[in-house]
């Protein structure tokens, strides 16, 4: 099989297009990320995705400049996201004009909020307790809840095309959709998704709510061999191509957005190249992370349960 650069979209239920591979650009600063952020620009990608917690912005948002005006591409040919930090959710429209200006860009096309926690306003953006836990607001003093309620009134600004979650279950989804104060559905939910955490049960109910799913960490991340697994490797040999393009392949087989990361020009280029995969492929990979899933991604916040368990509280 021979990959080709993907120039695949899913609609968002606002009706704008959304391409299926974007660059992650989670630990990528400075120098590397604006030489990432332009290596991906300049191979194919319009995608990009940031956040206020990565400290990338500045250069996310240069690289981004730079190349549109080197290209002549107008910059509505571009998807940018950055995402609501969570000591920040009590003032969203500040932190976005701020985040507008670290890109220098006049609306970005997607704001998430985060995590669905919030953490008292500090001199840090992570403010630790003495067990090296984050600190967070308890929940009925201020929620997940409160914070996207009042990021709808971006949209209606002009400082964001459309607004959704990341790190949502299916209780908090449900909590959201049901609020009759919300009258912005989100149009995303950025989780991590790879074949060893496949996450069936939330993409189905996405799909049900015309939600779409992005996938973070799609290849895992050091430390977590996900692409040496038996079964990925072998499909990965028979069809002669890399572990890492079967994975993102994977993923937007199943109808999501895949956001890789990398700051190797040669990777970046690479990843934004798929195949087509048969349904028995997709559900071979599948069941590699049915019986005993692995999450890569679980920081340690200071509340009594697990944010990915089965509840709308934490």
């Amino acid at each position: 099989m021979i990959p080709e650069i993907c120039t695949k979209t899913y609609t968002l239920n606002t009706g704008a297009k959304i391409p299926a591979i974007g660059l992650g650009t989670w630990k990528s600063t400075d120098e590397e990320c604006y030489n990432a952020v332009k290596t991906a620009l300049e191979n194919g990608y319009t995608h990009i995705d940031t956040a206020r917690i990565y400290g990338n912005e500045e250069s996310v948002g240069k690289a981004i400049n730079d190349y549109l005006k080197e290209s002549g591409i107008s910059r509505d040919k571009l998807f940018i996201t950055t995402k609501l930090w969570c000591s920040e959710c009590k003032e969203p429209e500040k932190a976005l004009r701020e985040s507008l200006n670290r890109l220098n860009l006049e609306y970005i096309d997607l704001y998430l909020t985060h995590w669905p926690v919030a953490i008292p306003k500090a001199d840090v953006l992570m403010p630790i307790n003495d067990e090296g836990k984050r600190l967070v607001i308890p929940y009925d003093e201020w929620n997940y809840i409160d914070t996207y309620k009042g990021m709808q009134k971006l949209v209606e600004l002009g400082l964001t095309k459309a607004i959704g979650v990341s790190n949502y279950n299916i209780p908090k989804l449900k909590k959201i959709l049901n609020d009759k104060e919300i009258k912005i559905k989100p149009v995303c939910n950025q989780v991590e998704m790879h074949p060893s955490l496949p996450q069936i049960e939330l993409i189905e109910f996405c799909k049900e709510n015309n939600i779409l799913i992005q996938c973070y960490s799609p290849l895992g991340s050091t430390g977590a061999p996900i692409l040496e697994n038996e079964i990925l490797q072998n499909i990965s040999k028979k069809n002669n191509i890399s572990p890492a393009c079967l994975a993102i392949s994977w993923a937007v087989a199943r109808g999501t957005v895949v956001l890789p990361k990398s700051v190797s020009s040669k990777r970046i280029i690479d990843n934004i190249k798929i195949v087509q995969l048969d349904e028995n492929t997709v559900k071979e990979l599948e069941s590699i992370g049915i019986e005993n899933p692995q999450r890569v991604g679980n920081p340690p916040w200071d509340v009594k349960i697990n944010l990915f368990e089965d509840s709308e509280v934490y």
